[in-house]
């Protein structure tokens, strides 16, 4: 009665670190989601979503897929379209078919030749996407660390810096 699927149904993905890693959530190509989508696990998505969708995973978009709000996910792998901002952990890869309207935000972009980005594109790192509490910390540490040279250290960078110049 219950058969495993063909092989020609991707129902693994590979993370970034290489291994594979199981779907979690199908959106199938008839299927239209409205509402938020929200999962902790890898989401495929090959039909539509009218909604925000959000992973703390892996996000892939098939080509003929779209998605029509905000996006956030580890990482993302577009093929088809997003019509809302796109932000992003880690990566987010577009290939040539991928088709956003709308910024992305991420640590790693990577764009195949043909994909089409209308919007703002910021490359941030990872502790920029965390939030404040980042900042707050790294301000901390930048007084603590910060420490003046004593005037004969200056005397001595710039001697060199003129003895540079002889050679």
């Amino acid at each position: 009665m219950f058969q495993k699927p063909s092989s020609d149904i991707a129902l693994s993905q590979r993370s970034s670190d290489g291994t594979p890693d199981d779907v979690e959530t199908v959106v199938g190509p008839s299927v239209h989601v409205q509402g938020d989508f929200a999962s902790e696990g890898n989401i495929l998505v090959k039909g539509s979503v009218s909604g925000n969708v959000k992973t703390s995973r892996l996000l892939t978009v098939e080509e003929g897929a779209s998605i029509m709000a905000n996006v956030k996910a580890g990482e993302a792998l577009v093929s088809g379209q997003i019509h809302g901002n796109v932000t992003a952990s880690t990566t987010v890869e577009l290939t040539a078919s991928a088709r956003i309207v709308g910024d992305i935000k991420c640590a790693n972009l990577v764009v195949e030749a043909g994909a089409l980005i209308y919007g703002k594109v910021a490359m941030v790192g990872l502790k920029d996407l965390v939030g404040e509490k980042s900042e707050k910390k790294r301000t901390s540490r930048r007084k603590k660390t910060r420490t003046s040279l004593p005037s004969e250290a200056h005397d001595d960078v710039s001697s060199e810096e003129d003895n540079m110049g002889d050679v």
